[in-house]
């Protein structure tokens, strides 16, 4: 019996112990926020191949909406979601002339031709209507993201993903969820486009390894980050300016883990929040790798509480980039 306690006591010292380790290893190994660009990312490509600053997420609006697309290695799948995204704001655009937009598309140091090949669109609608944000190393499509978004002139911000998985028509109703929040502080608020409506379908198609590091994912989110949203990962949310500036600013974790870490943030000032499902297709070829991106996924949440908590990371000012 005696044996049994010595071991029992041995264990929970030892759990005590890695627990110690793993907020001195999360405290130490903490960054602060990366808002320096390199000289080139400060610019973008007119028509005629000349240079023009980009704008900052801190001046006042002068489009109603600005879409910001995220791509690494996109070449390939990118065209069709400009394509129908295009598409719908120029019939938007003519319906009621008064709306104005620009897309962003973020190129993350990809290795193929996403640049040239959104650069050929520029061309074909106009820098006032489609910049290219070309990224020298790559940052994650959180750093992506949040590059592009401090980059827009939107009134209110669009993140969408390059493969189109979302229908791109579906911004009428994360628009309808923005709407819908009252009252919204400061007019910050944040529509999440939500899959969660199709999981039931998901789950009988996906194995049993990657069901379990779903739902395992799942309770991470909840239990460390983020309560009361059911599809935290869903790359299609769209931002009041207000929210973005407020909840970019803080953002530290740039890979996939990087919504969860935005929706915290958001949480943590009193940001309201409205989940709308959409339509969501899966495409071929995304950059998810299911073991290790869910295990790196695992690790970003658990440092994302232990760094806030140790306060390691803080919710910062909103401030402009270099």
């Amino acid at each position: 019996m005696d044996c049994h306690c010595d071991i029992v006591h041995a264990l929970l010292a030892l759990a005590a112990l890695c627990c110690i380790v793993v907020f001195i290893v999360a405290h130490v190994t903490a960054e602060m926020v990366k808002l320096t660009r390199h000289e080139k990312e400060k610019y973008f490509l007119t028509a005629s191949g000349e240079k023009e600053p980009f704008p900052s997420l801190h001046d006042p609006h002068s489009r109603e909406l600005s879409v910001v697309i995220p791509a690494y290695n996109e070449e390939l799948r990118m065209p069709v979601m400009l394509d129908e995204a295009m598409e719908y704001l120029e019939n938007r655009q003519k319906q009621n002339p008064s709306f104005t937009y620009e897309v962003i598309v973020v190129d993350d140091g990809s290795k193929d031709k996403t640049t040239e090949v959104a650069l050929r669109y520029s061309k074909k609608h106009g820098a006032d209507k489609l910049r290219v944000l070309t990224l020298v190393n790559n940052r994650g499509k959180g750093g992506a993201v949040r590059m592009g978004t401090l980059s827009s002139r939107g009134k209110v911000i669009l993140m969408a993903d390059a493969d189109g998985a979302t229908r791109f028509s579906d911004i009428d109703k994360v628009e309808a969820g923005l709407k819908d929040i009252e009252p919204k502080p400061e007019n910050m608020g944040i529509s999440c486009g939500s899959r969660a409506h199709l999981e039931k379908d998901s789950v009988a198609e996906r194995s049993s390894f990657r069901t379990f590091l779903m739902y395992g994912f799942h309770f991470l989110v909840w239990f460390l980050c983020v309560r009361g949203i059911k599809d935290t990962q869903c790359g299609f949310k769209l931002f009041t300016r207000e929210a973005a500036l407020k909840t970019f600013s803080s953002l530290h974790v740039e890979r996939w883990a990087f919504d969860v870490e935005l929706l915290y943030i958001a949480q943590c000032f009193k940001i309201p929040i409205a989940e709308v499902a959409v339509n969501w297709t899966e495409i071929e070829g995304s950059k998810l790798v299911p073991f290790w991106s869910w295990l790196q996924m695992g690790r970003d949440l658990i440092f994302i509480r232990m760094r806030y908590f140790t306060g390691a990371w803080k919710l910062e000012s909103p401030r402009k980039t270099d």
